[in-house]
């Protein structure tokens, strides 16, 4: 398998390079140059199967000979070693509730995918590799968590200061050792930014060897598919394959539900669900995609104003307008509409919603008002005990800690506090 870039100004990668490289030099995001179609009959057992060896199935097409297949599948059954459990909620509303892993959140699958690929094409560099990311909540802990204390690698995570939860700071700040944290005083996408700016400069590619853990890196994008692949297996309903809601941000993992949908995998739509920040609900309504400054909200891993993976969205749809609107629809919750779903929810099911889910919950009743002999699957992305303000208040349920992250949540914070200007992350990564 072979990947170009999105901006098709740069050559041809194979699985390995492009996952050492992050992006492609002229700034693009990589893309598979085919989209494997998965065997109609395995997909018809798929109840057969081992999650482990749904993922193995699933990946080996696009790592082609870059992994060993004993090691790729000693990756995959780490990667995928917690449950991801199909729940019912309402009579026609299911919850994948991803948040079963060390982190809490659905991005334990690709960052844990990723580290150890990373970890295994720079095993015999003899210079370190240094990963910059940026996360609006959830990347960074996982990453973090993902890539401590692996030999021959470095972690640089921005993020935005006071616009993350406290058990999702302490995730990114409390490790130590090869992770560092920079605590920007900014938005997301001032993070995200400053990223890209690095990645594209040569003062510091000359100098650094630098990737990214972000959605835009393939083996962060590309494992995410797993899960949908999982919610498939435990849907009981075959001859009615599900519309499936998700919290959307950076729209790397409807992305990623999106691309299994085109292997072959049984969706009948897509929900983009989204908060405040709806440009995506906007295009989908205008055919105008026009970035903003992201505004911060409850649902803050969302709180995305240019979201990078919209462009492989676009490329999956070969940039077809009909196409897109046909497979994939959008809605826009509130805050206020959040707290009220999150409420109603707990009262009504005595099913605890995080304010992501609450988003992803109420985009797919709304879709399902219109559609009424369909059902849904919506994806809880994180755990509610990491935003206790919102859910405690609405539900008047004290989240008991859990044990994963009992012990984080007692450690010491180290950030290095900077603001957002780029020269000042340039001279951070440079020294």
């Amino acid at each position: 398998m072979k990947y170009y870039s999105t901006n098709k100004q740069s050559p041809f990668v194979d699985f390995k390079e492009a996952t050492i490289k992050g992006q492609a030099n002229d700034k693009g995001l990589y893309f598979p140059q085919s989209i494997p179609i998965l065997n109609q009959e395995w997909l018809d057992n798929i109840e057969d199967y081992s999650n482990e060896e749904i993922a193995f199935r699933v990946i080996k097409p696009y790592t082609g000979n870059t992994i060993q297949e004993e090691k790729l599948y000693e990756i995959v059954k780490e990667t995928v070693n917690f449950p991801i459990p199909l729940v019912k909620v309402d009579e026609s509303a299911y919850t994948l509730e991803l948040f079963h892993g060390p982190t809490l959140a659905f991005k334990d699958v690709g960052a844990r995918f990723m580290s150890r690929c990373l970890g295994y094409f720079v095993k015999d560099r003899s210079t370190k590799v240094t990963v910059l990311v940026a996360t609006s909540g959830d990347t960074g802990g996982a990453v973090a968590n993902g890539f401590y204390d692996v030999d021959g690698v470095e972690v640089v995570i921005l993020y935005p200061s006071g616009k993350v939860s406290p058990v999702q700071e302490k995730q990114l700040t409390a490790l130590g050792k090869n992770i560092q944290a920079l605590e920007v005083q900014g938005t997301f996408d001032d993070c995200q930014a400053m990223v890209k700016t690095a990645f594209a400069d040569k003062d510091v590619t000359d100098k650094l060897f630098l990737t990214s853990a972000n959605s835009i890196n393939v083996a962060r994008w590309l494992p995410q598919q797993f899960y949908y692949f999982f919610a498939w297996k435990q849907w009981k309903n075959k001859d009615n394959p599900p519309v499936i809601s998700v919290p959307s941000g950076n729209f790397g993992n409807i992305c990623a539900g999106i691309l299994a949908m085109e292997s072959g995998l049984p969706v009948k739509h897509f929900i983009a669900a989204c908060n405040i920040n709806d440009i995506v609900t906007d295009y989908l309504q205008t055919q105008q995609l026009i970035p903003r400054a992201a505004l911060p909200t409850l649902s803050n891993a969302m709180d995305v104003g240019n979201p990078s993976n919209f462009s492989r969205i676009l490329e999956i749809f070969n940039n077809q307008f009909p196409d897109l609107q046909k497979r994939m629809s959008s809605f826009t919750i509130t805050d206020e509409e959040t707290r009220k779903t999150i409420r109603q929810v707990y009262d009504n099911y005595n099913y605890l919603l995080d304010p992501h889910g609450a988003v992803g919950y109420l985009s797919l009743k709304r879709y399902l008002a219109d559609h009424p002999a369909a059902q849904g699957i919506f994806l809880e992305t994180a755990h509610p005990v990491k935003f206790p303000d919102a859910v405690e208040k609405e539900t008047g349920y004290s989240i008991p800690i859990p044990a994963s992250v009992r012990d984080i949540m007692a450690a010491e914070k180290k950030s290095t506090v900077i603001k957002p200007n780029y020269d000042l992350l340039k001279d951070f990564l440079l020294s």
